[in-house]
């Protein structure tokens, strides 16, 4: 198999990734339009919602990891206003495909093979997530996908969730 230019930059940096790292960030939210597994997704028309916002490929182990925990997420939140989007990155979409037949996701799923907006949000590692609050403010970014990060996630989006709820009242 040939390994694109951008599945080669991917793939050093995933065993950096598997390892985990995040930073606390504050930046607008770069804009995408992208074909959808369902329907085109576009960042801006999420605004208003608190977003998950994470790069995948099919030959990346820890994204298969974080899919159920993002379907946890989006099942125990969305009802709240929370949206996790997955942007795939392969090149064919026969190989993004499978990996969705063998992993359901009960989310919005979009489909870069190009990796513009992976590099416009400069992804350094697979999984690469990105938390976007209900004004498409990045808030957070997350290298890498480990189990004992997620109750860590999980309350920076409940507390986002928290904030666009009071906020409303």
């Amino acid at each position: 198999m040939n390994a694109s230019p951008i599945q080669i930059s991917l793939a050093v940096f995933t065993l950096y990734g598997l390892f985990g790292a995040s930073n606390a960030i504050s930046a607008q939210a770069p804009d995408f339009k992208l074909i959808g597994q369902q329907q085109q997704v576009q960042l801006s028309d999420y605004r208003g919602q608190v977003v998950y916002l994470d790069f995948w490929a099919s030959w990346c182990q820890p994204c298969r990891q974080s899919f159920a925990w993002m379907n946890k997420m989006q099942s125990l939140y969305g009802k709240e206003g929370f949206k996790v989007i997955a942007v795939n990155l392969d090149e064919a979409r026969t190989s993004a495909n499978k990996f969705l037949q063998q992993n359901p996701a009960k989310f919005d799923v979009a489909f870069d093979p190009l990796g513009n907006t992976a590099h416009s949000y400069k992804v350094k590692a697979m999984p690469s997530s990105y938390i976007i609050d209900k004004h498409g403010n990045l808030i957070h970014a997350n290298r890498g996908f480990r189990n004992k990060n997620e109750d860590a996630l999980e309350e920076k989006i409940r507390t986002l969730i928290r904030q666009s709820t009071v906020a409303r009242r």
